[in-house]
């Protein structure tokens, strides 16, 4: 079902943070969701836009499937096509599944498809990268396991598909050791199920060496920003005097946060990602708002300045010519990073400070 006019259907990368977890309870400290590092950060340097607080004041709780109710009904009116649900799963081991279960035993009018968040959950957002709290490993059993336990999702006629093909994600196909093998069990399941396959998609944050299609899939989506497009470095301390110089002109910074974590120009890497060499395979384009992770990361954060909605609309106005032109029309999908990644700055829900002016430069522009 479409919700939109346009050819292009932009697809929201959606959190499901947003809710408590007797995990991340025994974690990070009794009701831990995303809004505890959102509520409590403080701007790190003169001028840094922190904290993000959203626009009616509303640090809502994902239990309440009315709230996506109200999330849909927002996302539909400004063009969006559906919201990309990240997905936890560790051999059968489910976590913050509850909005997306919920999701599916509603009645919600609205498109969405699933990213496996692959990744192993360690306690980086402390520094502390090495010491795991969840562990993510592999096998083939479970592999199938997984698929089938999607299978229900796939069949819900909201999820979006591809002709008779269930979109699925992968946000680290890399890591995965036999995954080649995976997609072909993944396959084998779908068209048991009736489905005339899947069309499986590798986000391409942290790497974009092969063609995907080498590696069971038909097609990669670049991940906004891309620090390896913008053209600077995550600076060792010594050398953040450099960039601080090289930033002082267009962003008033003056204060120490700057020793501490990474800034960089928006402009500049949307420029560089709007330029950069396309890849020969099948390549879904991704912009974002914004970005600043300061509020899970004290230190070592990625801070990106001069965002406003006017250039994230320049963003999109291009990438949307170049799905109209690149891709068919039936798989026209412009990826936005994010929905609600409100922890990392990176989100088109309104906030006190522009409002809805992000999701209409959105609408005004594809």
């Amino acid at each position: 079902m479409d919700t939109n006019n346009s050819p292009i259907k932009p697809i929201a990368l959606y959190l499901p943070q947003f809710h408590a977890i007797p995990e991340n309870d025994s974690w990070w400290g009794k009701g831990f969701t995303e809004w505890t590092n959102v509520r409590k950060t403080k701007p790190v340097f003169e001028g840094h836009y922190q904290p993000h607080v959203p626009a009616d004041g509303d640090y809502y709780d994902l239990n309440d499937v009315e709230v996506m109710r109200k999330q849909a009904d927002l996302a539909k009116a400004y063009g969006i096509y559906g919201f990309c649900f990240y997905h936890y799963w560790f051999n059968g081991k489910l976590l913050l599944e509850k909005p997306l279960e919920q999701w599916l035993t509603s009645d919600i009018d609205f498109n969405y498809c699933l990213s496996w968040a692959n990744e192993s959950w360690t306690r980086r957002w402390d520094g502390k990268d090495k010491e795991i709290l969840q562990v993510q490993s592999y096998s083939l059993e479970d592999d199938l396991a997984h698929i089938k336990y999607l299978m229900k999702f796939f069949r819900d006629p909201r999820y979006i598909k591809i002709g008779n093909k269930p979109v699925l994600l992968v946000y680290r196909s890399e890591i995965h050791p036999f995954i080649e093998e995976a997609t072909m069990i993944w396959r084998k399941e779908a068209k048991k199920a009736g489905f005339d396959d899947l069309y499986l998609i590798r986000m391409e944050n942290f790497s974009r060496d092969d063609d995907p299609v080498k590696s069971g899939f038909d097609a990669g989506m670049e991940f906004a920003p891309d620090v390896s497009c913008q053209g600077l470095k995550i600076h060792k301390r010594k050398k953040f005097q450099y960039l601080f110089n090289k930033l002082l002109h267009t962003t008033g910074i003056r204060k120490n946060g700057i020793y501490e974590n990474g800034v960089y120009d928006y402009i500049t890497m949307k420029n560089n990602m709007e330029n950069r060499q396309i890849p020969a395979y099948p390549y879904f384009r991704c912009a974002c708002p914004s970005w600043d992770n300061s509020p899970r990361k004290r230190k070592h954060a990625r801070i990106f300045v001069n965002s406003s909605p006017e250039l994230f609309g320049a963003w999109v106005k291009k990438l949307a010519d170049y799905t109209k032109n690149n891709l068919p029309k039936d798989r026209q999908f412009l990826f936005i990073n994010a929905w609600n990644e409100w922890a990392e700055g990176c989100h088109l829900e309104p906030d006190q400070k522009y409002g809805e002016d992000f999701l209409k430069s959105l609408k005004d522009n594809i």
